[in-house]
């Protein structure tokens, strides 16, 4: 339940970032759109979001046709994982085996990026 309020949270956070953050706007524009989403390995929890200049549409589920996915072994790694969002503790789950990227490593870094406008 935690996870799931979390993704809607982050939803909300990123649509008001594109009202309100003109480098948040700016950061946007120049990658033109990023489609991705988070999710626990067995997909009983998943949220994508489309992101382009124009808006941010975000909906439960995990669509086929995602830039990036972010895969989770269980819902409390995502929450430890996502709550302090930096590169080590990517790596750190990755290399223990707990969150999965799939996608180009590129995508992340954008959007990364992206989200230091948050």
């Amino acid at each position: 339940m935690k996870l799931r309020l979390m993704l809607w949270l982050l939803g909300l956070l990123l649509k008001r970032a594109l009202r309100r953050k003109p480098a948040f706007q700016q950061a946007l524009d120049k990658m033109r759109h990023l489609d991705w989403g988070i999710a626990t390995e067995d997909l009983s929890i998943a949220r994508h979001y489309r992101m382009s200049p124009r808006g941010i549409e975000t909906a439960p589920g995990l669509p086929v046709d995602l830039d990036l996915e972010l895969r989770f072994a269980d819902p409390d790694t995502a929450v430890r994982v996502l709550r302090k969002p930096t590169q080590r503790s990517f790596l750190d789950g990755m290399m223990s085996g707990k969150v999965r990227l799939v996608g180009d490593s590129k995508d992340l870094t954008r959007l990364q990026a992206l989200l230091r406008h948050l």
